[in-house]
């Protein structure tokens, strides 16, 4: 009887199979990991910008992203314009001069992309000051604030992505959840409020409106933020903080698949305060003063970018940024910021 007509398949075609399927598979893992060759990646060590950048990228749709920061800025001296004070020229003309001035941060930020165009942010601070002073007869005394800052939030939407480039706007508010009434001692008696630079929130609802720029080839990347804080009405002591305005510019330059390091540039120029604490005495101290406290500032930082492309912590990147100040006008008398660093983890899922 015959047999019915069956097709014949060669020999090597198991192993076709395999191939193919394995190849697809990649083709679908490759697929997920970055859809599009043509748009920016953020699956590199140079995928995010230097850790002190905030809201620099956006997520695909159901991506969420955890971060924490710790940021150490370090304040020492007094500076007129571009030239630094001794502490007795300030004290020639206040009865306490602050001399420095440190403040830590621990931030804590979440990421989720809600549609492939718009990722939601939100960011709490906790803050720590030490300021340390001088006073006309030579005494010292060092005071200290801390707590919960303002708690910000931050829409991101993306209006280009082609290219390897990437355009999306920086939608955020702030919301008054800092203390503006802080205390401590000082020789002028027990539980003395402190001026404005050791508070801790704005007591305002500010506008955070920005737009980032980023770009990306083979090897590097680079990219461009303008952000502003817009202060809305006065707080509950009858003032609101100066608006503040920075432009920021990087480049970083991939050296592996999972270490980058990048150059920033920032500059950053804040105004004067709009009404006064009238528990306060600007005859005393010049950090009292709500009229001496405008400036301008730009800053070269170094950073450093760690990922792990794969693995159990696939996605995470631990960075750094060290910045050093190369331009400081200062409305006279007004500590200088000498130096500042920044910290951070990030872990996508």
């Amino acid at each position: 009887m015959n047999q019915p007509n069956l097709h014949k398949f060669p020999k090597s075609f198991p192993n076709q199979l395999l191939t193919e399927n394995s190849n697809s598979n990649k083709l679908i893992a490759d697929s997920n990991h970055n859809s599009d060759p043509n748009k920016w990646s953020g699956s590199r060590p140079d995928g995010h910008a230097p850790i002190g950048v905030m809201g620099d990228h956006a997520h695909k749709k159901g991506e969420f992203m955890f971060s924490y920061r710790y940021m150490f800025m370090n304040m020492d001296g007094n500076r007129d314009g571009t030239n630094s004070l001794s502490d007795r020229e300030v004290l020639q003309d206040f009865m306490v001069t602050p001399v420095d001035m440190t403040m830590q941060m621990h931030m804590l930020g979440g990421m989720y992309g809600v549609s492939d165009n718009l990722t939601l942010m939100a960011m709490l601070p906790y803050v720590s000051k030490e300021m340390e002073h001088l006073t006309r007869m030579g005494g010292r005394f060092t005071t200290n604030s801390e707590g919960f800052g303002d708690i910000k939030t931050t829409a991101l939407y993306t209006i280009f992505n082609q290219d390897k480039q990437r355009v999306h706007l920086n939608l955020g508010a702030s919301f008054p959840t800092g203390s503006i009434n802080e205390k401590d001692d000082t020789p002028a008696g027990e539980d003395q409020i402190l001026p404005y630079p050791m508070q801790i929130g704005s007591g305002t609802f500010d506008l955070l409106p920005g737009i980032t720029y980023l770009g990306q080839s083979g090897k590097g990347s680079w990219g461009a933020q303008a952000l502003t804080t817009l202060r809305l009405g006065k707080n509950d002591r009858g003032y609101r903080l100066g608006n503040k305005y920075q432009l920021s510019g990087w480049v970083a330059r991939n050296w592996t698949d999972w270490l980058s390091t990048s150059l920033r540039l920032i500059g950053t120029t804040w105004g004067d305060i709009d009404g006064a604490d009238d528990r306060l005495n600007p005859m005393m101290i010049p950090t009292a003063d709500p009229d001496l406290r405008n400036g301008t500032q730009i800053n070269l930082g170094f950073g450093i970018n760690l990922y792990a492309p794969e693995g159990n912590l696939q996605g995470s990147r631990l960075a750094m940024e060290f910045e050093l100040p190369i331009l400081r006008d200062l409305d006279v008398p007004q500590l200088e910021t000498d130096w500042q660093f920044t910290l951070g983890l990030q872990s996508s899922f």
